[in-house]
């Protein structure tokens, strides 16, 4: 039995794209919403009845009713009552109409138009099913991106970490940008687990300041990636321009603006949304003002990388095009010029493009951020570790070292074995000359 597509598209859509504009609400912000609507319409319709002087009103034709969706309000006979589109309707579709009831002589009339229709939720409309299963192809790209990407990157950080000789300031912060891409994978599958666990209306309301913190941890680790991204930039940049700068001041700086940088901010959206939209578990982004205390950095970052990205080929450009630039600087410059080609541009220029699109292009939206953003760090991993000509040579030597070393004792294992094997007269060589032939 297929699952009742309006929901499905609403857990999928958050599951997949929590940060991204137009995200739809959790079945538990709807059950809220709806808790908080008849909360609402049971007190209206109490003072309705009671009158504001505590007198008993004469019951009208029509009493007042919720009826799970909408209040209407108490009518006389013959007339028709209007009413807004219900709001968890308005969460799912951001559109707003109107439905009608009449008060005829035997009560209420069924309500015209039917609510999903006037509101643009058509449940039998056959996208909403190209939709789901487009959704269900993007949650497996994106899970298997993601968890490939960690896999990578773990590997490529034990790399560098293991080789003394690739110790210096460039393979650095390379090692911080593939924490960076590991903290963002692990993010999205932590908050996966905690906001999508059970959307039973029993587990709604718990562990509300734990998924907050959860979203927290999230966006901080977008920043967090963006931030060090810009940084791979800037130190290129630096290498270009400064003839001389001491590295170890420039990487504490480049710490700095790659893990402290975003805390303060996501520091000012947590305050800010505590105080003025302190609604859900932080999810969803409905105040635009206070989303861009989020989206502006990342914005900014990214534009200051493209323009660091322009005045780095225009350098290397003319540095590639004077007489006096040959041999091992030519090919250190190409590098640079690879490294910047493929960085830059490749992170990053969609976010920009999509934060200011309509929604309607959402779809093609959560395709970037997620099937194609999610390979990111994979992609990183690739292109500055294995396919780095150091780390290839590293490896290459201590792979050389350690076939040499099992070669050296493989002759010590043949001669035991064999000498274990066959009955010889001849005598067993002492401890002196067991080391020799190891040696």
């Amino acid at each position: 039995m297929r699952p009742h597509l309006p929901l499905s598209l609403l857990l999928l859509l958050l599951l997949c794209a929590a940060h991204a504009v137009g995200a739809l609400p959790r079945l538990c912000d709807v059950l809220r919403v709806l808790r908080e609507e008849r909360e609402q319409c049971q007190q209206e319709l109490s003072k309705d009845r009671t009158g504001d002087l505590g007198v008993e009103q004469p019951t009208p034709v029509c009493e007042g009713l919720w009826d799970n969706m909408s209040c209407w309000p108490s009518s006389a006979l013959g007339q028709t009552v209007e009413m807004e589109c219900p709001r968890f309707l308005q969460m799912l579709t951001s559109r707003n109409g109107s439905i009608f009831r009449n008060c005829t002589q035997g009560g209420w009339s069924e309500t015209f138009p039917r609510a999903d229709l006037a509101c643009g939720v058509n449940v039998n409309d056959s996208s909403n099913e190209k939709r789901h299963e487009y959704l269900l192809k993007l949650k497996v790209m994106y899970t298997v991106g993601y968890s490939s990407s960690l896999v990578m990157l773990l590997a490529a950080l034990s790399i560098l970490c293991a080789f003394r000789r690739l110790h210096c300031t460039r393979n650095y912060i390379h090692m911080h940008l593939f924490v960076s891409f590991i903290l963002r994978a692990l993010s999205n599958f932590i908050k996966d687990a905690v906001l999508f666990s059970s959307d039973d209306v029993t587990h709604c309301d718990a562990h509300r300041v734990g998924c907050k913190l959860v979203m927290v941890f999230f966006q901080y680790c977008i920043l967090a990636n963006y931030a060090w991204l810009l940084v791979e930039g800037l130190y290129l940049h630096t290498l270009l321009v400064v003839s001389f700068f001491s590295e170890r001041k420039c990487l504490q700086g480049f710490i700095a603006l790659g893990w402290g940088s975003p805390a303060v901010f996501v520091a000012s959206w947590a305050v800010t949304r505590h105080f003025l939209e302190d609604v859900g578990c932080w999810d969803i982004n409905a105040n635009a003002s206070i989303w861009w205390v989020i989206r502006g950095p990342v914005i900014l970052s990214i534009l200051i990388n493209f323009i660091l990205f322009i005045n780095i080929l225009r350098i290397l450009m003319r540095k590639l095009r004077t007489q006096e630039t040959r041999g091992n600087e030519v090919n250190h410059y190409k590098r640079l010029a690879k490294s910047t080609l493929l960085l830059i541009p490749l992170f990053g220029i969609h976010y920009v493009v999509f934060a200011f699109s309509p929604e309607d292009a959402m779809e093609i939206q959560l395709f970037f951020e997620l099937a194609l953003g999610s390979f990111q760090g994979l992609v990183v991993a690739v292109l500055y570790c294995f396919l780095n000509g150091e780390v290839q040579l590293e490896v290459q030597k201590k792979w050389q070292q350690w076939h040499l070393r099992e070669f050296t004792l493989r002759p010590m294992a043949l001669n035991s074995s064999f000498s274990n094997g066959t009955k010889t007269s001849a005598p067993e060589p002492n401890r002196s000359t067991w080391r020799a032939s190891v040696i």
